[in-house]
C-alpha cells in the first residue's frame, strides 16, 4: 500500500516544447553548439537533425508574399474587365477570390 505509483511521461512533441526544455534536450545530445543563443526555431530545427528526424512532406510552407500580391494584382485587372463586359457573375467570383488571397497575406503577416 506504500508505493507510489511511478508517473510515466512521454516525451512532448518538440514544437510543444518551451526554449528551456529545448535546451536543457539540446545539452544531453552530442554534436549541437551554442545553444544559449539559438531561439526556439534553430533549436527545434538542431534537435532534429542530432536525433535525425525528418519533417512530414505535408509540413507547412512558408508563404510567397509578393507572388500572392502579383495574382492579386492580375485579378483585379481580370475583374475589372469582366465588370466592363458585363459579366456580373465572373465579376463577382474574382473578387471573392481577391479577397481570400488577401485574407491569406493576413494571416501570413
Amino acid at each position: 500500500m506504500g508505493k507510489k505509483k511511478e508517473k510515466v511521461q512521454q516525451e512532448k512533441p518538440l514544437v510543444k516544447m518551451t526554449a528551456k526544455e529545448l535546451r536543457e534536450l539540446a545539452l544531453t545530445l552530442e554534436g549541437i553548439v551554442g545553444v544559449h543563443a539559438m531561439n526556439k526555431t534553430e533549436l527545434v530545427d538542431a534537435v532534429k537533425a542530432a536525433k535525425g528526424i525528418v519533417d512530414a512532406p505535408g509540413a507547412k510552407k512558408s508563404i510567397d508574399m509578393r507572388a500572392i500580391k502579383l495574382s492579386i494584382g492580375e485579378l483585379r485587372e481580370k475583374r475589372n474587365q469582366a465588370k466592363a463586359e458585363g459579366k456580373k457573375k465572373l465579376a463577382d467570383s474574382l473578387r471573392r477570390r481577391i479577397s481570400r488571397l488577401k485574407k491569406k497575406t493576413r494571416r501570413a503577416a
